[in-house]
């Protein structure tokens, strides 16, 4: 198992110049957000999978996205194949590389908070806070994870880590401070991150058992939300 302090992979090092110049050049929050997919992963459309099987484009992809996020969450970069993303996704290594060109690139895709932050933030500030909420659990739903929480758990070495935090910072926080008004927009939007975070650890921490994986969502939202409200407001 690799360290924090053992050598950085050239590829790895590369992802991390490639997001320093990307702080520095672009907007926070710019760029596209993924396509939507359905509870699932699935939209309409034909791809051929590891067995023989055939699924829509997305499906895969999706498939795909999910074994690396994990893969990259629990292994430093250089332990993850693609031959191992793979084999977890039920696709070809061919259908990765068809799809996502080299693990660097793969790499770079599963660090996009983008997609996630789009659907989080797209709510008028009156109504963000319940938006949130319910967002976030209909993501963990639909992502067969939370798609935050991977900046707090990786297991990657030093150069990983700093990429997921530069990522974050840039595309969730950043994004959500330039929509804020009123004073200490900067903290405001650091403390909403974290409530979000919190909760994405405590629906992780407590399931499938306990009581906040049997409460309906709308229940959730009315006891979370106000509290993320009380900080989008800045009151």
């Amino acid at each position: 198992m690799s360290t924090a302090h053992e050598a950085t992979s050239p590829a790895t090092a590369d992802a991390v110049r490639t997001v320093r110049r990307e702080a520095a050049s672009s907007p926070a929050h710019g760029g596209e957000a993924g396509p939507d997919t359905g509870r699932h992963g699935g939209e309409s459309g034909r791809d051929t999978g590891r067995h023989g099987g055939v699924e829509g484009p997305e499906t895969g992809r999706e498939a795909i996205i999910r074994a690396a996020r994990r893969a990259f969450t629990l292994k430093p970069y250089a332990e993850v194949t693609m031959r191992g993303i793979a084999a977890a996704a039920g696709v070809s290594p061919s259908l990765i590389v068809k799809r996502f060109g080299t693990k660097e690139a793969l790499f770079n895709t599963v660090v996009d908070f983008r997609p996630a932050a789009a659907e989080l933030f797209g709510a008028p500030l009156p109504g963000l806070g319940r938006h949130l909420v319910l967002t976030m659990v209909d993501l963990r739903d639909r992502l067969r994870g939370d798609p935050l929480l991977r900046v707090v758990f990786s297991l990657g070495i030093e150069d990983e880590r700093t990429l997921l935090r530069a990522r974050f910072r840039e595309q969730v926080t950043d994004h959500l401070t330039d929509l804020l008004t009123g004073p200490d927009a900067r903290l405001r939007a650091e403390l909403i991150a974290g409530q979000l975070l919190g909760l994405g650890a405590t629906l992780s921490l407590h399931r499938p058992d306990g009581a906040t994986a049997h409460t309906p969502t709308e229940r959730l939202a009315d006891l979370y939300a106000p509290g993320i409200q009380h900080l989008v407001d800045g009151q």
